[in-house]
Formats: C-alpha cells, sequence, structure tokens
C-alpha cells in the first residue's frame, strides 16, 4: 500500500543523541500507514537511522533500525520498575556510565585522555574512539543497495576547515560508513572523520536541520515531508542547574528549525504565486522549480514532548528502557497526527505549501 498515491515522500530526521530512539517509533507508524519514503535525509543519529532507512527493504526496516538500538544499549532492567524522582536519578546513573565507559557497538573511551595524547594526533582531538560504529553500520545497513539508488540519503555534514554544511548524497556520490559517521562527528567527544581528504564533524555544529537538504534541491511535483525532531524549542522555565541545561540543550539544537521550514514554505508558495501570475521564468528572482502550478509541497513536523524523566545528559541516555519509551513516545505522535492527516486536505489553487505542526498532542496547519 502506499498511502501517498503518486506524492513524493521525504523523511527529515534531526539529531540528538539517544533521543533518536523517537525516529524508531515514528517510521513503525508510517510504515503501518503506508508511508515508505523515496528520499531520506538525516544529520547526527538521524543520519545514522536514515541510513538503515535507506539501507534495507521496506518491509524489514523496522527490525533493522531496532536491532542497532539493541546493539548500542545496555539492558539496565531498573529503569523498567523505576518512576518519579527514583527514574530520574537513574538516568542520570546511566547517561554517566555512557560518558565513563561508552556504548557497545557504538563509542570507547579514549586511554589515554586526549590531555596526555601527543599534539596533531587523533588521540589527541577526542574524547571517544568511534572506530566501533563502522562495523555496526555496516551490519545493519546494505550499502550496496544504498548506492543503488532505490531510495535517496542525504547526510548533513559540517566541513571542518570551512564551517560549511554539506550533505553527502547517494544522488550524486558513492556513500560509505565514512559519510554516516561524518554526520555524527560530534566534537569534542567524537573525533572528526576523513572523507575524501576533508575533515568533518557533525552537520548539528552547523545546523540540526536536515530539511536544508530539501531547500537546496526542491522535488518537483508534489511532495510529503515529514520531519521528525527530537528537541523541542518550547519549553517551561528551569527550576534547577540539571533543568537549566537541558533547556538550554533543547533551545541550542532545536537550531532554527521553525524559520527553516518558513523559507522552505515561503519558497514554494512564492513560486506558485508567480507561476499563476505569469511571470517570466527567466527572473532571476524567482527561485527556478519545476510543475510550479500543479506543484504541492505539504510539510508534516512531528516534535518530541519529552517525559519529565528526562535529564540534562538525556542525549546520552541510552538505557533499553528510556530507548523503548522514546521509541513508543514516537509512534504514538505519529500515529495520532496520522489520524488527523491535514495534508490531505485540497490546498486552495494560491497555497504552494503548507505546514502542519504536531506537538504535545496538538496539530497545528499554517500557510507562510
Amino acid at each position: 500500500m502506499n498511502a501517498s498515491g503518486d506524492r513524493q515522500v521525504i523523511l527529515v530526521l534531526q539529531g540528538g543523541g539517544a533521543l533518536g530512539a523517537y525516529h524508531i517509533g515514528a517510521c513503525k507508524a508510517l510504515a503501518e500507514a503506508g508511508y515508505e519514503p523515496d528520499w531520506v535525509t538525516g544529520i547526527s543519529i538521524g543520519a545514522i537511522n536514515a541510513c538503515i532507512v535507506a539501507g534495507n527493504p521496506p518491509a524489514q526496516r523496522l527490525a533493522a533500525l531496532e536491532a542497532l538500538w539493541q546493539d548500542i544499549s545496555r539492558p539496565d532492567g531498573w529503569g523498567e520498575v523505576l518512576s518519579g524522582p527514583a527514574l530520574r536519578l537513574f538516568n542520570t546513573g546511566s547517561a554517566m556510565e555512557a560518558l565513563l565507559v561508552g556504548q557497545p557497538n557504538f563509542f570507547v573511551p579514549r586511554v589515554p585522555n586526549p590531555l596526555f595524547a601527543p599534539t596533531g594526533t587523533v588521540e589527541a582531538t577526542s574524547f571517544y574512539d568511534t572506530s566501533p560504529l563502522r562495523d555496526t553500520l555496516l551490519r545493519h545497513a546494505d550499502f550496496a543497495r544504498i548506492n543503488a539508488r532505490t531510495t535517496r540519503l542525504s547526510l548533513g555534514a559540517t566541513r571542518v576547515t570551512t564551517g560549511e554544511l554539506v550533505f553527502f548524497d547517494n544522488a550524486r556520490q558513492p556513500l560509505a560508513p565514512e559519510h554516516v559517521m561524518a554526520s555524527g562527528s560530534l566534537p569534542p567527544g567524537f573525533p572528526a572523520t576523513a572523507v575524501d581528504g576533508e575533515l568533518y564533524w557533525d552537520g548539528g555544529c552547523v545546523s540540526n536541520t536536515p530539511l536544508e537538504a530539501v531547500l537546496h534541491d526542491p522535488p518537483a511535483g508534489d511532495a510529503l515531508v515529514f520531519m521528525i525532531d527530537l528537541w523541542n524549542p518550547c519549553g517551561p522555565a528551569p527550576g534547577s542547574i540539571d533543568e537549566v541545561t537541558w533547556r538550554q540543550k533543547q533551545i541550542q539544537y532545536a537550531s532554527r528549525t521553525t524559520h527553516h521550514i518558513e523559507v522552505v514554505a515561503r519558497q514554494f508558495n512564492l513560486q506558485r504565486r508567480v507561476a499563476l501570475a505569469g511571470a517570466a521564468p527567466a527572473d532571476p528572482a524567482v527561485p527556478d522549480a519545476p510543475d510550479l502550478v500543479s506543484g504541492r509541497l505539504d510539510i508534516v513536523h512531528v516534535v518530541y514532548q519529552p517525559s519529565a524523566e528526562e535529564v540534562s545528559n538525556s542525549d546520552a541516555e541510552f538505557s533499553r528502557p528510556s530507548i523503548e519509551r522514546r521509541s513508543a513516545a514516537g509512534y504514538h505522535d505519529m500515529h495520532a497526527a496520522l489520524a488527523q492527516a491535514p495534508w490531505t486536505v485540497k490546498h486552495a489553487a494560491a497555497v504552494g505549501s503548507m505546514v502542519h505542526r504536531f506537538t504535545a498532542g496538538a496539530m497545528s496547519s499554517r500557510v507562510y
């Protein structure tokens, strides 16, 4: 079943470390509803999840995502039975465990500490070694399938020497585990990853919003974007240092998401109005795109609403109970958004794009 009909489906996955388990449930709800992505774009943990989606056939994607997260997590059974302040204390300890000893099949601490490593060596530039991640990616994603371009894959990374955000794209180049790792090389924890002689850090150093890949190469015809964000820019005023750190992270890593969405939506609506007015397509002030009159873009923006048990280092908290809770939240939220499906309502002729936001159980739609 293809619930999107002839519309191109684009899946946009934000970075956020262990919070990325939210993507698992969201992808499950989308698959159950018949929405399979034609194009997946991601940054950081979103790039890792995007790689798994693009690197597996639709029937195997969910199992592959769940297997990946099983591999990079620990059982930590106490998290299944605790609640309230006790669960917050457990989650704090779980995050500290990850920072002290690393995560299986993902990253391990450098010994000796990089402060004691010779300047100019890789060991001197990060606190962790991420080489285990390469084998994990190869185990859970088929890069031959990725490079066959069955599903388009775009991964955002920051070029260390220029500060430029670039997207590795299987529509333009073959992709390997290094391209995925580059997108998630968040300093100073993780080392820069070398790709074609250049060093790259996490794309979130510049922008944690992989929607920019869509802005750089806007789709022709009808498209439906599911943008699944892990950081909510809105939240209550903090009452403790831990809450201050958590709120600061949410604001920082939300990374002007709303602005990027508005830019994309406004561009499509400008194109539609210009086309309807019969303006000359050669006008340099008008972004070029085909099918301006008939094309339609809907952006479905689903944002994780963190539970009260999340702590300031929740992005490093990989216990399986927390992963299961976040995955369940992603499924619940996406399922609720799909039940409303405002993107199935016909647009007015002058509207090229609408944005549908779902957060904290509420859906709102807007034209920019």
